[in-house]
This record gives structure tokens, sequence and C-alpha cells, in this order.
């Protein structure tokens, strides 16, 4: 009986073993695998707050002169070509003015005209007043009378008037030649300083005509000065607020990928553009650090500022891909199993946010929150870190 007992016993535990196995078996073959994610470490470094632009921006030049003679007319002299570099005071355009230099000339020449006609008076003036003074003598002698003393004087102040006159009349001529040479030189256009043509518009043989009021029209020439550059781009109102001139800022250009130009914020705009509907922006200006670096850009490239509101060095950071809405992240445990945390975060920016409780140095948080699967308490195996080793 004893035996039978013990039969019934070992079959049983026999039983229970081989259920235990199967269910083993069920669970290893049937469980979820662990959720793949991609994970960075808490490391110390440099965190910004930054303030971008809404809008890509632009190069622009520090001066931009947009050239045309006041007056209309047939261009007659055309010098420069675009691309060309000319200097200050270089001649870029001519209209026709033949009538208005040959009234130059005649201006001239009746200046030269009065000029004579001054020294002639003048010199008369001058016989006269010594003649005067002679009669003076020869009365003070008793040689001439008292009525020849006064013609004489009478004479030579005559002869001064006429002097001052004729001086007069040169002033005139010399303001004739003045509003001569006004009229021609409103035909022509020259550099106001070193620059680029960028752009001409006319022809020789063709006629220019100046823009009526509230009419603009193509300017004739269009110069830049290159040698001043800086790039303009729209930032948010609200970011716009934050920022004051003097502030550094990046700068970055689609021609020239990868690479990043230093520079401050130069200007703000005083008022706040509204071109599209919810869009208000501030117009601001970051200028470049070192002039050498915008030697060989070109007015008008694609451009985009990144001004620094405020930085601290050697802080705690993480990538802000792995902030979740308050303040929350997944930490990946040494078990394998992501962990929530709720950690107080400072400086923050698109790249790094910096943390200032919560979270220990060294630590894995998660980037890849998008996968699916990915939430507290799952299995999960690291990948490599996307480039976020502490920089």
């Amino acid at each position: 009986m004893a035996s039978l007992t013990s039969t019934h016993a070992k079959r049983a535990a026999l039983i229970a073993l081989v259920i235990a196995v199967v269910a083993g078996a069920v669970w290893y073959f049937t469980r979820a695998e662990p959720v793949a994610v991609v994970v960075a470490p808490a490391t110390a470094g440099r965190v910004e707050t930054t303030v971008a632009n809404t809008r890509a921006g632009s190069v622009a030049a520090c001066r931009r002169s947009k050239l045309a003679p006041p007056l209309g007319g047939r261009i007659d002299k055309l010098t420069v070509r675009e691309g060309d570099r000319v200097k200050k005071g270089q001649l870029l355009i001519e209209l026709w003015n033949d009538d208005l230099v040959a009234r130059e000339r005649v201006a001239a020449e009746q200046l030269q005209t009065a000029r004579a006609r001054q020294r002639e008076a003048c010199a008369l003036a001058d016989i006269a007043v010594r003649a005067a003074a002679r009669s003076r003598q020869l009365r003070a002698q008793g040689f001439v009378s008292e009525d020849a003393v006064d013609r004489a004087v009478s004479e030579a102040e005559a002869k001064q008037a006429g002097c001052a006159s004729a001086a007069t009349q040169v002033q005139e001529a010399e303001a004739r030649i003045r509003a001569s040479k006004a009229d021609t030189a409103r035909t022509v256009v020259r550099a106001p300083f070193d620059g680029i043509v960028a752009e001409v518009n006319g022809e020789v043989g063709e006629f220019l005509t100046p823009s009526p009021p509230g009419i603009p029209t193509l300017p004739a020439i269009d110069l830049i000065d290159d040698s001043c550059l800086y790039v303009s781009a729209p930032i948010d109102e609200v970011d716009a607020a934050q920022l004051e001139v003097g502030m550094p800022g990046r700068i970055t250009l689609d021609a020239y990928r990868g690479k990043h130009f230093t520079g401050k914020v130069r200007r703000i705009a005083p008022y706040v553009l509204a071109l599209e509907k919810q869009a208000r922006t501030v117009e601001v200006e970051v200028e470049f650090d070192d002039p050498g670096d915008a030697r060989h850009l070109l007015v008008g490239y694609s451009a985009d500022i990144e001004v620094v509101v405020a930085g601290r060095d050697d802080v705690l950071r993480v990538p802000t891909t792995a902030i979740q809405p308050g303040s929350r992240v997944l930490v990946l445990g040494a078990g394998g199993v992501l962990e929530e945390r709720t950690v107080e975060t400072g400086l923050s920016n698109w790249e790094y946010t910096e943390v200032r409780a919560g979270l220990s140095r060294g630590e894995q948080v998660v980037t890849s929150l998008e996968r699916a699967g990915v939430k507290a308490g799952a299995r999960a195996r690291a990948e490599a870190a996307a480039g976020h080793a502490g920089r």
C-alpha cells in the first residue's frame, strides 16, 4: 500500500514538472521581444537658450543704392555691365546732354567777359581815385577850383561803383556756370561708393524716364557695397522681446551647409511686421564678427540666424528629443526595463536641455520616443546613440 502511494506521488511530481517545463517553454517562445530604443547618456557640457528666425532671412549689404538720373533722356554713354567692380566717383551712365554742355560753355565765356569788364572798370576807378586825390592837392595850392575837385571826386565814386557792379556781374556769371554744371550733372550718374554693379536697366540709345510720383520704376544702376554684409531675418514678436543689440549669434547659409559664422546683433527693428495673418515678426540684423568671413558671400544668399539669449557651461544635459511633456524622460535601467522620471529642467534649445535634478551623469535616456512600445515598464535594448556624445 505504501509502495502504491509512493508511485502516485512520483507520478504527480513528474506531471507537475512536465507542466512547468511546457509552461516555461510556452512563455519563452511567446514572450515579447525587447523594444529597440536609441539612447543617449546624460553628459556635462554647454547649454544655450537661443532664438531663431521664423522664415528664411537673406544676406544684405550695409550700403546699396538704386541709381538713376533725375532727368529723363536718351542714354549716350553706358560704361559698366552687371558684375563690374567700380570705384567711388567713376562714371556709370550719361544721358545725351550736348545742349547743356554748350550752355555751360556759353556761361564760361560770359564769365570771362565779365571778368574782363571788371578789370577794365576797376582800372578806370583806380585812375579816377588818383585824379581826385591830385585835384585835392591842387585845390590846396589854389590851382583848381572847388567845383573841379567835386567833379573829380564824383567821377571817382562813379568809377568805383562801376567796379563794384562789374564784380557783381562776375559773381552772377559764376553762379550761372554753377547752375549750368548742376543741370549737366543731372544727366550723369557716378558711383557714390566702391562696389559691384548688380543690375543694369537700359542700353545706349534707349530713353530713360524718371519715376512719376508714387509709381516706382526700375533703377538704371543697382550698386552694392559688398565690403560690409549682414544677415536680416524675421524673428517672432514674442521671441524678439528677449533680444538686445550686441547679443552673440550664429549665422548659417544654405550655400555653406555645415558651416557656422559667428556674429552679433546690430539692429532690432523698432516696429512689428504683419505680412501674414497670425504671423507678426520683428526684423533683426546680425553682422559678421569677422568681415573676412563674408568676403566671398553674395548679397541675396538665403540665411538663418540663431541669437544666444543665455548660456551655461559644464551643466548636466540631455538631448531635447528625450524630454516629454511635463519634463518627463524614460531611463533605460541596468535590468533592461524603461523607467519614467520627472526631471527639473533649465536652459533649453532644439539640441540640448539642461537637467538640474532627477538624473545622474551617465544615465541613459531614450531619444526614440516615437517608436511603438516605448513606454514605462517595457523591456528594451539599446541601440547606438545618434551622435550625442558629450560635446
